[in-house]
């Protein structure tokens, strides 16, 4: 029997999480409630469909941060979901550190100037 699972993630920022789904080819919808087994469900920040299974969600947690919702056990069969999620990581760990890095940069220009 499989159903709807919470699992805590580092990811902070929903807005460069949608980015990145985005360019991976995964377009993020915003809002609704992932569903699982006998009709349970899960409302979330922001979700993609799969190609390879199910739809995957975040939702925000009382810290702040985003937590993957998802069908953990069919996750765990998966290997090309299992790669997705890595993907997915990257690409938000990279976006984040390229936007860091912008908003530095700009300080920093920002405190040269005459």
């Amino acid at each position: 029997m499989s159903h709807l699972s919470i699992l805590p993630t580092v990811l902070r920022d929903a807005e460069v999480l949608a980015a990145s789904l985005e360019a991976l080819g995964f377009p993020p919808r915003w809002g609704g409630a992932l569903e699982g087994f006998a009709g349970e469900t899960e409302p979330v920040l922001l979700q993609v469909r799969c190609p390879a299974g199910p739809s995957l969600g975040w939702r925000r947690q009382a810290d702040g941060s985003l937590a993957l919702v998802g069908d953990l056990q069919r996750l765990s069969r998966s290997s090309s979901l299992q790669g997705l999620l890595a993907r997915i990581t990257r690409r938000y760990a990279a976006s984040l550190a390229l936007a860091d890095a912008k908003r530095h940069l700009g300080a920093a220009q920002v405190c040269v100037r005459p």
